[in-house]
């Protein structure tokens, strides 16, 4: 017979997209002009580009946007489960 899991309440800083995220924002903010600039989070062998920390930015960005509806989610099928179970 099958044991149905325990429903855990989700929580917002165990979703990787926002851990990636601020990776991201860390990475852009050692790029800007007055840190390191594009040197310092330029890949080995990369063309060189003007720039490149606002890549990490929009790349921050978009992180942050999938934590949030993968968040909302986690909490929407969280709120489901709950009101099945009771």
């Amino acid at each position: 017979m099958l044991r149905k899991k325990a429903v855990v309440a989700p929580v917002w800083w165990k979703n990787t997209y926002f851990l990636i995220a601020a990776i991201l924002v860390v990475v852009a903010i050692v790029g800007l002009p007055v840190f390191g600039g594009d040197r310092a989070i330029r890949d080995p062998g990369q063309k060189r580009e003007s720039g490149l920390w606002l890549y990490y930015v929009v790349a921050a960005v978009v992180m942050l946007i999938g934590g949030v509806l993968s968040h909302a989610q986690a909490v929407r099928t969280y709120d489901e489960e709950r009101a099945k179970a009771s």
